[in-house]
């Protein structure tokens, strides 16, 4: 019977994720990275097949997740301190992009900033 796979996260480019990889094989916890090598081959595909995503077994999700969030670098404003959410007030932000549109899915990088509290889910504007 095949194993189900989870999805812990997605990264831009295969080094980001190379970090979090040893990390959680030092574990015991066994990573697949899907569309690595693809990636490795052309990187500048990356925001039209999403990155390389970090899997893991389902069976090792809540593990995997703890460790992810113990390393896991969060979002820095302007002045490289944390991204503070207005809402429950912690540090543990995300940059995030929508992607509505054909236009910001062709060109991500003219979506306007915003980040996505790990914490309670809200997302807000760069200007915090």
């Amino acid at each position: 019977m095949a194993e189900k796979f989870y999805l812990l996260a997605s990264f831009e480019y295969v080094a980001d994720v190379q970090i979090i990889k040893g990390k959680l094989e030092s574990e015991g916890i066994q990573v697949f990275l899907r569309d690595e090598n693809t990636l490795n081959s052309d990187p500048l595909i990356s925001n039209a097949i999403g990155g390389v995503k970090l899997q893991v077994y389902s069976k090792d999700k809540e593990r995997a997740l703890e460790i992810y969030n113990e390393v896991r670098a969060y979002a820095l404003d302007k002045d490289n301190n944390p991204v503070i959410c207005p809402n429950c007030k912690a540090a543990k932000s995300e940059v995030y992009y929508n992607g509505k549109g054909i236009f910001y899915k062709l060109f991500p990088f003219f979506e306007k900033r915003k980040y996505k509290c790990l914490n309670c889910g809200i997302i807000t504007k760069s200007s915090i």
